[in-house]
């Protein structure tokens, strides 16, 4: 077998992070063929002999990881297994222990679906390190899962813990009422522990047996009901969860309503002092109407390209930050925060901006009122190829005031396409559509002066798409 054919043969692609795909596509000849294209794809680069890996709760997850590990063994490569842990935890673990790493997670995406996010040993690669591995072309024996054993090492999670218990001392949550939606997130059980080791009064809430594709960006009305519920019913001062493999945040405070991810990721962006920002276009423009960071960069949607943008600002500023319109925060510098060191860790994380927030110490609804008051939401159109989202992105990007004007928001006063359509109207309301870069869906992402204007707009926007 060859890893380049059995690759473009499998139907997995990249996405906006990590390779994605099909259950039934991830056979254990893909798998392994992943991970030999991966290991020897960076092998010039860097030297090493043993490889982690860790996965979400899915139930496919652990049959990939061991046809990952059965690919790596072909090569002399030792696997060191984490279990299930969150991304981040197997991130920076395997970073500070100079190895790459591989994550297996369909993140937010059904469970009918899973996939592969990739690690150098440092940090998380690039659009580049993708097309290396879809170009790798190595052959490799049939495959033996029978010799397989992953023994679980709980250092991941340790470390992880360790990594923001030592920001703080032990008082810091003290009198909080903190509740741990838990779902089926891969960090779950970390979570109590690590809010409790800072003070908090913790209260678990809503795990599950059975996997649950909580999206960040597109939480369902179930989801917001259950927070506002929860917060009354148990006095909470917030309720804190993640998507599946604990890279994306979701706080409330104590009003029960889920903060937008990019909120949270300028509320902490604010408290860390953080001096230039690299964020997707998605993200609300109160980033830079805050006034708070000597610089913004605009990137296009997903982590690795706003990895990409850190080596500029990094050779100019010692306090580097990203975060995207889900919520995930990415750390690019490393620094000293409360007196203590706080490593950069350029992958999102679900657990610095949830802290930082609920640590400031004024409510979350009192810091919110600080901010330039600019409302998104975002939704997605479910089973919509994303031949028909090009289509209709060209159709509108020839003529842009067509939509505008059908929502009755006049003309546009800057087009953006550096990822789908993004067109700022005249009334300064903004509307964007992008396909999906994992799933056959229609993003739209709206932005307004208030709330339910916001909610108006994507619902008529919508109602636009659903009529051509």
């Amino acid at each position: 077998m060859n890893t380049k054919s059995v690759i473009q043969a499998s139907g997995i692609a990249f996405g906006t992070s990590g390779a994605r795909g099909l259950v039934a596509d991830f056979t254990p000849e893909v798998c392994a063929a992943f991970s030999i294209a991966f290991a020897q794809s960076i092998k010039s680069e860097f030297a090493f002999n043993t490889m982690a890996i860790a996965i979400d709760n899915r139930p496919s997850s652990f049959d990939i990881a061991k046809a990952c590990a059965a690919g790596l063994k072909q090569l002399n490569i030792d696997v060191v297994y984490y279990g299930v842990v969150p991304t981040p935890a197997l991130a920076y673990t395997a970073m500070q222990d100079n190895m790459p790493c591989i994550m297996v997670t369909g993140s937010h995406i059904p469970f009918d679906r899973n996939g592969l996010k990739f690690y150098r040993p440092d940090g998380e690669i690039t659009k580049q390190d993708e097309q290396a591995i879809l170009s790798a072309d190595f052959d490799f024996a049939d495959l033996n899962l029978a010799d397989i054993s992953l023994p679980i090492s709980d250092k991941a999670k340790e470390a992880y813990t360790t990594r923001y218990t030592h920001l703080f001392n032990e008082e810091t949550l003290a009198g909080k009422r903190v509740g741990i939606y838990e779902h089926s997130s891969a960090g779950r059980d970390i979570y109590k522990s690590l809010f409790e080791q800072l003070g908090a009064e913790v209260i678990c809430l809503g795990r599950s047996d059975e996997f649950i594709p909580i999206d960040t960006e597109a939480v369902s009305d179930e989801d917001k009901q259950r927070a506002k519920d929860w917060v009354s019913k148990y006095r909470l001062d917030m309720l804190f969860s993640t998507d599946g493999d604990g890279d994306r945040p979701l706080l409330a405070g104590e009003d029960g309503e889920w903060l937008r991810g990019d909120i949270l990721g300028l509320l902490c962006s604010q408290a860390l002092s953080i001096e230039a920002l690299a964020t997707p276009v998605s993200c609300n423009t109160a980033i830079e109407l805050s006034g708070s960071f000597k610089t913004v960069t605009r990137t296009k949607i997903g982590s690795p390209y706003v990895i990409e943008a850190f080596a500029d600002l990094n050779k100019t500023f010692s306090k580097v930050a990203g975060f995207e319109a889900n919520g995930g925060y990415l750390l690019a510098s490393d620094f000293e925060f409360n007196g203590k060191a706080l490593k950069a860790l350029p992958t999102r994380d679900a657990v610095l901006p949830a802290l930082i927030v609920a640590t400031m110490g004024d409510s979350i609804a009192g810091l919110l009122k600080c901010l330039p008051q600019r409302f998104t939401a975002s939704d997605r159109l479910k089973d919509f190829a994303t031949e028909k989202s090009r289509v209709l992105i060209a159709e509108l990007s020839e003529n842009p005031n067509a939509l505008l004007e059908s929502l009755g928001l006049g003309k546009a006063k800057s087009v953006c396409k550096t990822d789908g359509l993004r067109l700022t109207a005249e009334t300064g309301d903004i509307v964007h559509l992008r396909p999906s870069g994992n799933a056959p869906e229609l993003r739209c992402y709206v932005e307004s002066n208030s709330e339910k204007a916001s909610l108006n707009l994507m619902t008529s926007a919508f109602n636009f798409i659903n009529s051509k």
